[in-house]
């Protein structure tokens, strides 16, 4: 019999949620999606020792400031993975614009137009490229410029139905509800609670999201992300795509049993409503604390972890080593 992650395979796209090339190679994605715990961790692992060290060559030759310098390193070290990562996947792989622009329109449209033309420059076409952006509303008016560019955008640490919502209004192309997380919080709000997967908040609030954006026949692509366990995922079993750790992926592929589609489309249809306004979208976020907290937690610890990855670059920079 089929292993689970095979089964999985009928039902969902399974995406790689991971910058790990031995992984990937591995469990052969259809794509991949990066951020920047995952390039911080790629990078420490030492896997990127020799592409770290040209980059890092041609940045010594920086005209601008250290910060610049290493601000475009960061750049191209990002573009450079993204590409050795599409060298593995047929699909496309997420690239995360710097989390600290997150309330910055503008500052998101300058840098995913950088990455892109970075991208494009080493041969990689837009379409083979996914910019991750976080789902505020600042970074959800910069997808929808960018759309409209040609440039299909992945929304990110998205925590409640009101962020789902305004991506599809929006036009993008995908968006990654926070499976785990919500748990997360839900688990230090409610420590008596026990919650089997399929009746998890998180799994129940990908679900909900499914079914509206094919009710009302939004293209946008729905994939899972951020599990805490394969129960989650099974329980999904269905949905457009999932991105998996490359814990979870060992898991799955090596556990029997039987996968069960979960998701699909019940052919229902409803009429679109109004897109909603910015004070609506704020005022329904606001009203949500799990959504509120756990957006904000997000965004401090990606920005953290860039400040980690900008420092190790610093020092080696400084120190004229790799």
């Amino acid at each position: 019999m089929p292993n689970l992650l095979e089964q999985l395979r009928q039902y969902s796209t399974v995406v790689a949620d991971t910058g790990d090339l031995d992984t990937i190679r591995r469990f052969a994605p259809q794509d991949a999606t990066t951020n920047p715990s995952l390039i911080l961790k790629a990078v420490q692992s030492g896997q990127y020792d020799a592409l770290l060290e040209e980059i890092l060559h041609a940045a010594r030759d920086h005209d601008g400031t250290l910060d610049e310098a290493i601000d475009e390193a960061c750049d191209r070290l990002v573009v450079a993975m993204g590409g050795l990562i599409l060298d593995q996947v047929p699909g496309r792989v997420s690239t995360e614009v710097n989390a600290r622009l997150s309330f910055d329109t503008d500052g998101s449209l300058a840098k995913a137009r950088r990455l892109v033309a970075l991208y494009e420059e080493a041969g990689i076409g837009r379409e083979r490229i996914l910019i991750k952006l976080a789902a505020t509303w600042e970074g959800i008016r910069a997808a929808e410029v960018l759309e409209r560019e040609g440039i299909a955008c992945n929304l990110t640490l998205i925590f409640s139905f009101a962020q789902a919502r305004a991506c599809a209004e929006a036009g993008a192309f995908l968006i990654s509800p926070f499976v785990g997380r919500i748990l997360d919080w839900y688990r230090k709000a409610h420590p008596e609670q026990d919650y089997v997967p399929a009746e998890e908040p998180g799994v129940q609030s990908v679900q909900a999201i499914y079914h509206y954006f094919r009710r009302l026949q939004y293209p946008t692509v729905v994939m899972g992300a951020s599990f805490r366990n394969s129960g989650e995922i099974l329980a999904l079993a269905g949905c457009d795509r999932l991105t998996i750790s490359s814990a979870l992926l060992e898991e799955l592929a090596s556990s029997e049993g039987t996968v069960r589609p979960v998701l699909s489309d019940t052919g229902e249809r409803d009429t679109r409503p109004v897109p909603l306004t910015e004070a609506e979208f704020r005022w329904q976020l606001n009203g949500d604390a799990m959504a509120t907290e756990k957006l904000a937690e997000g965004i401090r610890g990606f920005d953290a972890d860039q400040l980690k990855l900008e420092a190790l670059l610093r020092e080696r920079l400084a120190g004229g080593e790799a």
